[in-house]
């Protein structure tokens, strides 16, 4: 049902668009749209009624897309897109939308093969817009990716997992298996372990370095859960925090909870950036927090909106974002600290419960 729902809200963005059908060839927006989760696949979607509408994807996938497509009409063929834009064209579509964002030159080539040039039209992330608002099923899915993350930190903490001598990459490793265990397909990205200098760079790679007693150590990881990704970042630090440590970890605390008390729907979203960005600039950090405040995400781990100086949009009720402030001082170290949430009416909806306090293992 809620793929039924999400194909009629797209329906109402044909007409707005003044378009006769959709060819749906983004993987992800086809689940979305379908549920289905192969590799090959595109969907039809008309903008008069569900009838009409058409699923395609190969031979390799008619038996799990009879499962995972149960409630649209669909068509076994290879070249799914150029299928379904021939039956479009066959059935006298004469505004046929393309998700111009992600076709390719050779692609919209053999597509004005199949069409005619006349027939197709651009039509860039209209499902993207839809699918920055989340329905219950998602924020669900969002909840337990969530819920496999802070498990993960949960069990590397109790079990000594951050103490001197492992490196980088082993803690990334254990974070990465115990949230399979707490219940993730894997992790939603590659998973980021910097420890002491190496905390300074905003997305650093895990490598053989090892933790060492007085070291900030930054972890920024995810779980996937149902296709959908969490992101949190918390940082520690081992041992007692040094004076400098403590006062780097209070600020950008401070701006965290500024950026979170401005999350609410119709705020702007460069508002919402510079509500966290102004605490640091206040103390004369501005320029070591070096990108944006947060992003969407679902299923992508970026995906829109975008909180920060060049975002564009406001927020609404339903839109799953992360904000992350970060100051990173070269050579010595950085704290970073980020949380999931779902924007509401009223407060958002906190989904990573690790606690934010500075942890000193």
């Amino acid at each position: 049902m809620a793929h039924a729902r999400r194909r009629e809200a797209l329906r109402a963005q044909l007409h707005s668009h003044d378009l006769d059908a959709l060819l749906v060839t983004d993987l992800l927006n086809v689940r979305y749209l379908t549920g289905f989760t192969g590799s090959n696949a595109a969907l039809l979607v008309d903008a008069g009624d569900e009838e009409h509408t058409v699923f395609c994807t190969d031979g390799r996938y008619d038996a799990q897309s009879r499962r995972q497509v149960p409630d649209l009409r669909r068509v076994i063929e290879r070249a799914a897109d150029l299928r379904l834009a021939k039956e479009a064209t066959e059935r006298g579509a004469d505004r046929l939308g393309f998700e111009s964002h992600v076709v390719t030159v050779d692609s919209h080539a053999a597509l004005v093969e199949v069409t005619g040039a006349d027939r197709l039209r651009r039509a860039p992330r209209l499902v993207e817009q839809l699918r920055s608002v989340k329905d219950a099923a998602e924020v669900t899915a969002l909840r337990a990716a969530c819920a496999a993350a802070d498990a993960a930190l949960e069990g590397l903490l109790a079990s000594g997992g951050l103490r001197p001598g492992r490196t980088e990459r082993q803690v990334a490793r254990d974070l990465e298996d115990r949230m399979v265990q707490a219940g993730a397909a894997g992790p939603s990205f590659e998973t980021i372990v910097a420890t002491g200098p190496n905390s300074a760079v905003p997305h650093h790679r895990p490598t053989d370095a090892e933790l060492q007693r007085g070291d900030l150590v930054k972890m920024d990881f995810g779980a996937l859960v149902e296709g959908y990704h969490s992101d949190m970042t918390r940082t520690v630090v081992l041992g007692a925090p040094a004076a400098w440590q403590r006062e780097l970890y209070d600020l950008v605390l401070a701006a965290q909870a500024a950026g979170r008390d401005a999350l609410h729907p119709g705020a702007d979203v460069r508002e919402v950036d510079a509500a966290a960005r102004g605490v640091i600039d206040g103390a004369g950090r501005g320029e070591e927090f070096l990108h944006g405040l947060g992003h969407g995400v679902g299923l992508q781990i970026h995906e829109a909106p975008a909180l920060s100086p060049r975002g564009v949009g406001r927020l609404q009720a339903g839109m799953a974002v992360t904000v992350e402030p970060g100051v990173y001082l070269a050579d010595r170290g950085g704290v970073r600290i980020e949380d999931t949430l779902v924007v509401f009416d009223g407060e958002p909806e906190l989904l990573t419960l690790t606690t934010k306090d500075l942890v000193a293992v």
